[in-house]
């Protein structure tokens, strides 16, 4: 009986700490676009950043069509370099708002109605892009 109560014990014990390490292994969030494009722009593609220090958004207006593209971290906190950057893939002039920031970079806008979209962010040494999408 003895044997069984240990057995029962130890089952419980590791199954605890299963669900332990599982609850903490969960990824944490990524941030959440709040409308800073404005009014008529809804979210039509983005990217987190490494180390889940934010997201990069683009959204699109269809009525002007204008993309929009805002970088936000998923931690306010401290001002840190933060930048969010924008272009037709034709052209070769980037719009940028770059600085240091507490919450979020931009936003920056291209007229690009059936035009492919080059577009990014950075948040500290964290940059990444994405080039020629969201075509027409």
């Amino acid at each position: 009986m003895k044997m069984i109560q240990k057995a029962a014990l130890f089952g419980a014990a590791a199954a605890m700490a299963l669900a332990g390490s599982v609850a903490t292994a969960a990824p944490a969030s990524a941030a959440t676009y709040g409308g800073q494009c404005g009014t008529g722009y809804g979210v039509v593609n983005d990217f987190d950043l490494p180390n889940n220090r934010g997201t990069v958004f683009l959204t699109y207006n269809s009525s002007n069509g204008n993309n929009c593209v805002v970088t936000i971290r998923t931690t306010p906190g401290t001002a840190t370099f933060m930048e969010a950057f924008l272009k037709r893939s034709s052209s070769s002039t980037w719009v940028r708002d770059d600085g240091n920031y507490t919450t979020y970079a931009g936003p920056v806008y291209v007229a690009a109605r059936g035009e492919c979209v080059d577009w990014g962010g950075t948040i500290g040494t964290a940059t990444d892009d994405r080039e020629r999408t969201n075509c027409g």
